[in-house]
């Protein structure tokens, strides 16, 4: 057997109506499609991608994500240009996103560039371009 991708990924924030207004710009702006908008979750698809929040329970309402708990460590949306993720740094920059670097290159793979940053409950997110299919065979 072979997979065909990620079909969708969750994340569980603390404050859904912030981390709603962030992802409610953020996903149509990379492409993805809202295809279910009800209390405590919002879930868009495209790009061979699907990617949803939704609101913690109760008590835990107001927590912060720490990517150095055992878990997820960070997400990473993959970008069809250089351009995209300049402009991509542009938007999150726009909805206050906190920066951990700006467009940069890396050593990941050859012309691996990104945009590092955190949503409104610290969730840390990447958008990056690597030219033709780089370690994606």
């Amino acid at each position: 057997m072979e997979i065909n991708g990620i079909a969708h990924t969750f994340v569980t924030v603390g404050d859904f109506d912030r981390a709603r207004a962030f992802y409610g710009e953020l996903l149509p702006f990379l492409g993805l499609k809202n295809v279910m908008d009800i209390p405590g979750t919002y879930y868009c698809v495209g790009g061979r991608t699907g990617f949803a929040i939704r609101e913690a329970p109760e008590e835990n309402r107001g927590e912060r994500f720490d990517q150095d708990r055992v878990g997820l460590h960070h997400i990473c949306f993959r970008a069809r240009s250089r351009e995209g993720v300049d402009e991509a740094h542009e938007l999150v920059k726009s909805l206050g996103a906190k920066i951990i670097h700006g467009p940069e290159e890396a050593l990941w793979a050859p012309g691996y560039y990104s945009v590092l940053f955190e949503d409104p409950d610290g969730i840390r997110l990447e958008i990056n371009f690597v030219p033709g299919k780089g370690l994606l065979k």
